[in-house]
């Protein structure tokens, strides 16, 4: 990626500012945008952190980002810095952790929904192959809502490496396919470190990955409709796993 990268759209700038993890070059607010609580939080805590922020015309603001759906205002801002395979298991090591695998997804918003998705129900990283698939890029951080400033990146070479090295390292591997027999409830999420691999919006998971799963299961459906949008059925999955961890918690009184 460059050195510098734009997001736009007001959520994502404001999780951008408040995580404190991306540096800020300056922010272009339209001079012509209705200034609304949002558009004030960006120029307060711009201030607050010495960020320079200045009002251009919307012109400009179309320039960059030409679908327009920048809200009125776009960032220059440090690229997503990607973890290392390694170093997120060894920063895992000793608790119960998760992680969602992308096996050629290349919508951008599916891509920023199932991260969005991911923080919400506590998932500790995203795995993306650097060459089949998208990387991070302003659509994403846009449809992330700028969550994806809250959950470790990883980019690796070799999706079956990834896998292998984590299955080295006592995790479990899930991949997620409808023409699996197990259902993806019957699993207990709540006692093991897993790995979530969840297949591009048409080729589904390559026949690779599935063979290093350990387990293979499908979301049941009352019609013999193609398939879900990958992001919905990832949401599925992963909250399963948080009404599990929020029922044991009530079974034990906390």
């Amino acid at each position: 990626m460059d050195k510098e990268t734009l997001i736009y759209g007001k959520n994502a700038i404001i999780e951008a500012l408040e995580s404190g993890n991306r540096t800020f070059n300056k922010i272009l607010i339209s001079n012509s945008a209705h200034s609304d609580s949002k558009i004030e939080k960006i120029k307060s805590l711009a201030q607050a952190k010495g960020i320079v922020f200045q009002f251009v015309n919307i012109q400009k603001l179309n320039q960059l980002e030409p679908g327009g759906k920048h809200q009125g205002v776009i960032a220059q801002i440090s690229p997503v810095k990607y973890v290392e395979l390694d170093d997120f298991i060894e920063q895992n090591r000793g608790k119960l952790a998760s992680v969602v695998i992308l096996d050629g997804v290349e919508d951008s918003h599916n891509v920023g929904a199932i991260i969005r998705s991911c923080v919400c129900a506590g998932v500790d990283g995203i795995i993306l192959p650097s060459r089949r698939g998208v990387l991070i890029n302003p659509t994403i951080e846009k449809t992330s809502a700028g969550a994806i400033n809250h959950i470790s990146i990883i980019k690796v070479n070799s999706l079956v490496n990834a896998i292998q090295r984590l299955k080295e390292n006592d995790w479990w591997v899930i991949a997620s396919d409808h023409h699996a027999k197990d259902n993806y409830y019957d699993i207990n999420y709540t006692d093991i470190n897993f790995a979530l691999i969840m297949g591009a919006e048409h080729a589904g998971i390559s026949k690779s990955l599935l063979k290093l799963s350990d387990f293979v299961v499908k979301i049941p459906m009352l019609t013999n409709f193609n398939s879900l949008n990958v992001s919905n059925a990832a949401a599925i999955i992963l909250f399963e796993r948080c009404r599990q961890i929020l029922g044991l918690k009530k079974d034990r009184g906390k």
